[in-house]
Formats: C-alpha cells, structure tokens, sequence
C-alpha cells in the first residue's frame, strides 16, 4: 500500500507540475481574453438571471428552475473543498495557497462559463426534464461518441466513488474530532442516509439541495464573520500574508511559492470546479430561454464557492496561529482553528456544518454519476450497481487515510478536466456564436431567446427548435 501511495504521488506531481497547470490556466487565459473577461464583464447580468423562474412546457409543466439548477450544482461545489480543502491547502502550501486559489477561480470563470453553455446548447430531454454535460456535447457537438463515453466513465467514477470517499471522509474525522465518535459507526449511518437518497431520484435531489446548499453556505459565513469581527485589527496582516506568501516574500514560506501554487491550484481546481466538467450536468437540467443563463449562473457559483466561501475558511484558520504548530492538516486543522478564535461551541458547529455540506456534495456527486451512466447505457441493472458502489465508497471513504482518499480525487479530478478541457477548446466557436446572440440580444434590451438555427453548423441538437417548448 505504500508503494501504491507514492506512486500516486508520483502521478499526481507530474499531473499537476507539468499538463494540468498549462492546460487549466492556458485555456481560462484563451476564453477570458477571447471574450474580454466576460466572467467580470456580466457579473451583474448573474445577478439577475439567478432569479429567473423555470419555463413552462406546453403541456403545463414547469421544468428545473435556474436557481434549482444553481443549488445541484453548487452541493457539489461547497462542500469539503472550502473547509477541509482550504486548510489542507493552507498546511501544504503555506498562506499563499489562497492567492492561487483565487486566481484559478477568476481565471477558471471563462472555461466555467462555456462549459456550462455548451451543455444547455446539446442538452437532451429526458421525459419532462433534461439531461446533459460533458458527455453529451463531445457526442453531438464533436461528433465523438467514443470521447463522451471516455469522459463519462471518468466523472462517474471521479464523483460517484472517489469523491464521495473524500466528503465522507471529511464527515466522520470532524465526527472524532468534535465528538469521539467511532468512524465506522459514522460511516454506516451515513451510508444508510445515502441509500436512501440516491434511490429517491432528481426531485428527491432537487428538493433537498435547494434547501441544504443556502443554510448551509449563510450559516457558515455569518460564523466567519463573526471571527473577522472579533479580530478585525488583524485582517489587513492575514491579505498582507496571503499576498507576501504567495511571490515567496515572507521569509516563513519563501520556499514554498510551487507548493503554494500547486496546492492551491488542486484545492482550487477541487472545491469551485471550474473547466471540470462537472457543473454543465446540473447547467443542463435547468429550464431557460438561452444557453448563455446557465453558464453565467454557473461562473457566479464559482465565485460564490472560491471568493467568499473558502476565503471564509483562509480568514478562520490564518487569524489562530494553529496551522504554525498543529499536525492537523484537514478539516481537524479548521476546527482547531475555529476554537481558537471562538471557544469549544464551535467545533461542535463545525461538525455539524460540515455534515451539511459535505453530505449535500454526496447528492449532487451522485447525481452526475448518475446522468452519466444514462448516457454510457440506458440499463437499470447498470444503475442499480452503481447506486450500490456508491453507499459502499461511502463506507471506504469514512475508515480510509485522508491522504489516500486526497490523492485518488487529485487522481481522478486531473484526468476529467484534461478531457474536458479540450472538447471545450474545440468547441470554442460554436460556444462564441452563442454569447455572441445572448449579448446581441441584451444590447436590445430583449429578454434573450435561442434557436439554433441563430447558429449554422451547430450540429446535432435535440432542443433549441423554433417552438417555446424546446427549452
């Protein structure tokens, strides 16, 4: 096993040292600068689409609301990667970890954006909903059904086991930690509660997730909050060593500028997603009258999850002195942290939050395994092994070492976002048109509304006709 360990690593520093750093970074750089930093640009046209109520077919029936959309995907996004992952950043990489992590979200918003279009653009419908993502757009947008299926491999085992492992994971150390609970026995109820979840369905999922994902986030950045208030006169220094740390110019961390960039690029990577290819399979379930909304729905999640969410948990942590002289190097490290700034209360809330957050993650992580094994083979038998395999990596996940369970998700996560990124990279024209006819239109002051003979060459699209009720 240790043998196994270290060739991980391996793996993992030449992934991340070499292929993904100039892939990630070069193909945000391409989308920002091609669409001159449309992330930036319409962050206030985010605001207002999040809003918009879910489109009504003809038959009466209301479909998946953007905002629905929003909260599957972003239980997924705001889970353990903004507490466990932030700190296990913070530890490896020093304070600067946090800068990086920045960077690749504002970066990332770009490719979030036009992953996230290209799936409403080849989204199929699935009786009165819709499904797509990845997969789909490399079958009918590149005419390469091999590479879909490649990919859809590649996300279900990413999300629906080694993923999972890692927020459960997460769930039964900050269990121990707060409480001396057994891991095993937090394992199992777990697995009990996933069990039934996951056998319930998308409303099931949609119901949940659009509860839980709002507590949850609110809940833990007013707790945040209330750290920063409490030592307001330090946070000028935390941004001070954050930046310094992160160029090498604070003398405690100066050897660590390519731990803090590449710890902060797979944390990063990890907790906002962005050009993963997993958040365009919750963008393409939603409802809505052009592509664009979806992808910019989906880049303000990015900045939701980086920019607010994690700098919460980067101000908790850098304002105790803890991740200087502690050996805790996950969520156990922002616990420790959390005592610190505001007595022995907090890791019980803590313990709590992360239940919720990294549980909700176990729903949507499912839920793109799930979209994708439909697009492989539509089989029952299929689907019911892998909602099978699921619970039981929950169950590996609550007993196995946290540097394993890290390991494989840095793994997996590399591999799908090398893949995705280059079907959007391919894809990049047809991505263009479409922003092109949203802007256009909003220039008029037009609610937009797509067809897809606005754009020749499109390719094989199921939705998008000229009637209402294709959205």
């Amino acid at each position: 096993m240790d043998l196994f360990e270290s060739m991980l690593q391996d793996v993992n520093n030449a992934l991340y040292s070499y292929i993904l750093i100039v892939l990630l970074v070069g193909v945000g750089l391409f989308f920002t600068i091609k669409t001159r930093f449309i992330q930036i640009r319409l962050i206030p046209e985010m605001f207002r689409v999040v809003s918009e109520k879910a489109t009504i077919d003809s038959t009466g029936k209301k479909g998946v609301s953007s905002f629905q959309a929003f909260t599957i995907s972003a239980a997924s996004r705001i889970g353990t990667g903004n507490i466990a992952g932030v700190a296990t950043a913070i530890a490896l990489g020093g304070p600067g970890a946090i800068f990086w992590m920045w960077m690749i979200a504002i970066i990332g918003g770009a490719s979030s954006l036009i992953e996230s279009t290209l799936a409403q653009v080849y989204k199929v419908k699935d009786g009165r909903m819709y499904r797509g993502g990845p997969a789909y757009y490399m079958e009918k947008g590149l005419n390469k059904r091999w590479m879909g299926i490649l990919f859809a491999v590649v996300i279900s085992l990413t999300y629906g086991f080694v993923f999972n492992a890692v927020q459960a994971n997460t769930i039964t150390i900050a269990f121990e930690e707060s409480f001396g609970s057994s891991r095993v026995v937090v394992g199992v109820i777990l697995s009990i509660i996933t069990a039934i979840i996951v056998f319930g369905g998308l409303k099931r999922i949609v119901s949940v997730t659009q509860i839980l994902v709002p507590v949850m986030a609110i809940a833990y950045i007013a707790v945040a909050l209330l750290v920063v208030f409490l030592n307001i006169s330090e946070l000028p220094n935390v941004f001070i060593l954050i930046f310094k740390s992160a160029f090498g110019f604070e003398e405690a961390f100066a050897g660590m500028v390519g731990a803090a960039i590449m710890n902060g690029i797979k944390r990063g990577l990890f907790s906002n997603e962005a050009g993963m290819g997993s958040a365009p399979n919750a963008a393409a379930t939603a409802s809505v009258t052009h592509p664009v909304k979806q992808g910019l729905i989906q880049t303000l999640g990015v900045f939701i999850d980086t920019i607010i969410v994690c700098t919460s948990t980067a101000a908790i942590v850098l304002m105790s002195d803890a991740y200087l002289h502690s050996e805790a190097a996950s969520v156990n490290l922002t616990q420790v942290s959390l005592v610190d700034n505001l007595g022995g209360w907090a890791s019980t809330f803590l313990a709590i939050a992360i239940f919720m957050f990294a549980f909700s993650s176990v729903i949507g992580n499912y839920y793109y395994g799930e979209t994708n094994i439909g697009f492989i083979k539509e089989s029952k038998t299929m689907l019911l092994i892998f909602r099978v395999l699921v619970v039981a990596f929950v169950m590996f996940g609550s007993v196995a070492k946290v540097q394993l369970v890290w390991d494989l998700a840095d793994l997996f996560m590399a591999v799908m976002a090398i893949i995705n990124l280059l079907a959007i990279l391919m894809l990049w024209k047809i991505a263009k048109r479409v922003i092109n006819d949203y802007v256009s239109q909003r220039k008029k002051g037009l609610d937009p509304v797509f067809y897809k003979k606005n754009v020749p060459d499109i390719g094989e699209v199921e939705c998008w006709g000229d009637e209402d009720k294709d959205r």
